[in-house]
């Protein structure tokens, strides 16, 4: 069975690196900036550092579990992904396909033109592809990354906060009646469209996301804690962040994952374990096949981890230096550039709330690390990456 616990050696990594790591990490939490982790390296399909640091709850001391459950936020993206694709190997629709052909609400779009502080509607020269959902061209937005009277109006309509009552159905009723922020096939903009990509899950498949991902990935590779609401009995493995941030910024609002939510989020309503992501994770690297379980083909997880984005401009919350995008995550183009190591075809993603992986296939590497630390994410993230590499000595 792929992914058994091993010691780091067994697994290709240095045991006194893989020790440097954990020694990082846990000066961080003694220093009182991170809460807790849990950690998470796998190579040659072998679990060479698995290890809970710190406390799961800061208001109880709780010590962190390898089985903690954290909420993914964005890392829910990917398998929403995934389950697109198994739809479209399936023959329920083509990449080029118009969303609005599945989806009508989305037909004769608008695109917000502001110019000298007014703002005009025209026509989309195009209408947005499922291919655009999935690498972000589809002319959406997320109302955080900036202050244009599209992204006012998503505050307003409170697009990504939840609505009581307002499922994937709805939402999308309500998104597809604001203007685009681009056209469509025009701009790589980190947005939401994954949300509507589940809603595509639902249309196409008849079942509501949350029973499709159960049914058809969750399940089949054993991805037992892996949901959009956490049930009573295991109320007490949640983690949490520290209830005031550590550095004085303002801390962001944890969602509620203790009830089933009424809108299951395509882009960002997953919970799950660092040991369920891994396996998930683990399928990619074994181009669509874990434990023999096959969710994909490969050539489909090969097309998924290539470039989709190539001379489409993009921002930088969606493709760093060196990066491009694939079908649900970002790929490495270039071992150089970018400010983190990698190898080219490198994939990877993360969290709101401070959850990452990444795949490193030339390497046969799977790395996870689980933190509710949304603040600082971003300095973890990067460290994790740095820490992982430096473990690899041969």
């Amino acid at each position: 069975m792929t992914l058994a616990t091993t010691l780091p050696q067994a697994a290709g990594l240095s045991p006194d690196r893989s020790a440097r790591l954990i020694s990082v990490l846990q000066s961080e939490i003694d220093r009182q900036r991170l809460p807790g982790a849990v950690v998470l390296v796998a190579r040659h399909g072998r679990i060479g550092l698995l290890q809970a640091l710190g406390v799961q709850d800061p208001a109880t001391g709780k010590p962190m579990a390898v089985d903690s459950i954290f909420r993914l936020y964005s890392m829910t993206k990917p398998i929403v992904s995934v389950a697109a694709m198994m739809l479209m190997e399936q023959g329920k629709f083509l990449l080029s396909d118009p969303v609005s052909k599945y989806l009508p609400e989305f037909a004769n779009q608008q695109v917000a033109v502001e110019r000298d502080g007014l703002v005009t509607l025209v026509p989309v020269a195009r209408p947005a592809t499922i291919q655009d959902l999935l690498r972000h061209t589809a002319g959406l937005t997320y109302e955080l990354f900036g202050d244009s009277a599209v992204q006012r109006l998503y505050r307003e309509r409170q697009i990504n906060e939840p609505v009581p009552g307002r499922d994937n159905a709805a939402y999308c009723k309500v998104l597809a009646q604001i203007p685009l922020m681009s056209q469509p096939g025009t701009l790589g903009e980190y947005s939401s469209a994954t949300d509507v990509l589940g809603r595509l899950v639902e249309v196409l498949s008849g079942q509501s996301l949350g029973e499709y991902l159960q049914q058809h990935i969750l399940a089949p590779l054993g991805m037992v804690d892996t949901a959009f609401w956490v049930p009573p009995a295991h109320h007490g493995r949640i983690a949490e962040p520290f209830a005031k941030d550590p550095e004085g910024a303002p801390l962001m609002e944890m969602g509620n994952v203790r009830e089933p939510p009424a809108m299951e989020s395509g882009g960002t309503g997953l919970v799950g374990t660092a040991m369920d992501y891994a396996r998930f994770a683990q399928m990619l690297l074994g181009k669509g096949q874990c434990d023999g379980v096959r969710l994909l083909g490969p050539r489909t997880v090969e097309y998924m981890t290539a470039d989709h984005i190539g001379n489409i401009p993009a921002r930088d919350s969606l493709v760093k230096p060196g990066e491009g995008f694939g079908l649900g995550f970002a790929v490495r183009l270039a071992t150089g550039v970018n400010p983190l190591p990698g190898s080219v075809g490198t994939f990877y993603w993360s969290g709101m709330a401070g959850t990452n992986f990444f795949v490193d296939p030339a390497q046969d590497i799977v790395a996870v690390m689980m933190v509710q630390a949304p603040n600082q994410r971003l300095w973890y993230r990067h460290q994790f990456r740095n820490l992982v590499y430096a473990c690899l000595v041969d």
